[in-house]
């Protein structure tokens, strides 16, 4: 057998005592084992490696060529181990690992992004992912494993059986609009007064557009006839700036942007009447048991909600 095929951990260590020592008592004592013992590991190694691996004289021990070869390889796989064993002791305890996350807008800006933070801080090993889409592609992404766990609505069509649900809150709607709209700085702001406006507003399916278009028949107004749909909030920004255009966001997101964009970027109206979107949820696939990395940006996410 090779002597990489034989030679073990505590072996390498004894070498490279021995090359930092100079004595091979000193070694063995560092080592835990007696002088004996480490002289017979000592002459395995080199009757395996073929060659001498130390010089012995007066003065001590010295790696000949194979040795400094065979203690430079040792410091490396020792270091490797080292490094092995903390990567373990982190993924066991959550400090290590990857962890993906899928979530709908608001919840991202509110919860997620803190919770990422706070666990950055005490777990800088920690890999994480945040994918943000609509519900229904979160959903059927968590039924699929691509990730660990999901922050959204469950679709009509999923079957919720399937899943863990954790009630998190009600999202609020708030609306932006470019500085210089009309609307901007005045307060209360009633729907009725923003009708003949242009609106900027995510695809019919989406809850905040529900939420939007419920708000106007609750008041007994038709919806807002000038509507450009979009989900995109990039989209959203474009078309809001410079024009009267409306863009309703959860109000996380809203303020996000709000604070981004300083004295000159958009403003949130001050609504008369509150927009409430319906509660969303932590979800989780029952089939799938969370690592203790997942485990622990969950329980961060969870303290947020």
């Amino acid at each position: 057998m090779s002597l990489s095929a034989r030679i073990r951990p505590a072996h390498l260590a004894l070498i490279v005592r021995i090359a930092e020592t100079g004595k091979l008592h000193l070694a063995a004592d560092r080592s835990a084992m007696s002088q004996p013992a480490a002289s017979r590991i000592l002459s395995d190694i080199e009757g395996r490696a073929g060659t001498a691996l130390f010089d012995r004289g007066p003065g001590g021990m010295r790696p000949t060529a194979a040795g400094q070869a065979v203690v430079k390889h040792a410091r490396a796989i020792l270091e490797g181990l080292d490094n092995l064993d903390r990567e373990i002791g982190l993924v066991q305890t959550g400090g290590a690992g990857s962890v993906r996350i899928g979530t709908v807008t608001g919840p991202a800006v509110g919860s997620v992004v803190p919770a990422i933070r706070a666990c950055r801080a005490r777990a800088p090993d920690l890999e994480i992912s945040v994918e943000v889409l609509p519900s229904a592609p979160l959903v059927a992404g968590l039924a699929e494993r691509q990730f660990d766990f999901v922050l959204g609505r469950i679709p009509a069509d999923a079957d919720a059986r399937a899943f863990h649900l954790t009630p998190a809150r009600t999202e609020k709607v708030t609306l932006l609009v470019d500085r210089g709209h009309p609307a901007a700085g005045r307060g209360r702001v009633g729907l009725a007064d923003l009708l003949d406006h242009e609106w900027v507003v995510q695809e019919r399916v989406s809850p905040i557009r529900s939420a939007v278009e419920a708000a106007f028949r609750e008041r007994g107004l038709p919806t807002p006839a000038k509507v450009t749909n979009s989900s995109s909030l990039l989209v959203a920004l474009a078309m809001i700036e410079g024009s009267q255009a409306i863009a309703p966001q959860s109000d996380e997101v809203a303020r996000l942007v709000e604070r981004q964009g300083g004295a000159h970027g958009p403003v949130r109206l001050d609504l008369r009447d509150e927009i409430a979107v319906a509660p969303f949820f932590v979800i989780r696939n029952k089939a799938h048991q969370l690592s203790r990395a997942a485990e622990t940006v969950l329980d961060e996410i969870l303290a947020r909600l």
